[in-house]
């Protein structure tokens, strides 16, 4: 995590620094005990590997959002939570005729459209938005799409 914090791709950095910031903030909680490993895996060069490793020799899981070590993991008969199947599990579900509150943050690519976020990061896609940037409305649903990168709802204004 630090080396991916000390990296030179600002992207990088960020999200390495996220990621101490989150071991901080567990590392804190009271009702959970933090055990730091020091141990070393000298002779497995590679980093999923030794995950696997130690894994295996704590009688552990694998906590990951990473495709890859999760199929590897899966294979060699460790358990495995999948840390966005767990996040799709716990957002919220919007339907078509549903109301919700939404901060109008830039124009959308389609003329006239305005876009806003959920906290999950959800794209929500306002038809008839771009007046609003700036601006907090309330919008009704009108379709959900799933995509690769995720979900993206359309909206558009409420009117009284």
């Amino acid at each position: 995590m630090q080396h991916i914090a000390d990296s030179e791709d600002s992207l990088k950095r960020n999200r390495g620094r996220r990621g101490l910031d989150v071991i901080k903030e567990i590392q804190e909680d009271k009702n959970l005990e933090v055990i730091i490993f020091q141990g070393k895996y000298e002779e497995i060069p590679e980093v999923d590997s030794k995950l696997l490793q130690l894994t295996k020799d704590l009688k552990g899981k694998i906590v990951t959002n990473d495709y890859n070590l999760n199929k590897v993991a899966t294979v060699q008969g460790l358990e495995v939570l999948n840390i966005n199947q767990l996040a799709n599990a716990v957002k919220p579900v919007y339907l078509p005729g549903e109301e919700m509150q939404i901060l109008i943050v830039k124009l959308g690519k389609e003329n006239g459209q305005g876009l806003g976020y959920l906290d999950d990061g959800t794209m929500i896609v306002v038809e008839s938005g771009k007046d609003y940037v700036g601006e907090t409305i309330n919008v009704v649903v009108t379709s959900v799409l799933q995509t690769s990168a995720g979900k993206m709802i359309f909206a558009r204004p409420k009117t009284n």
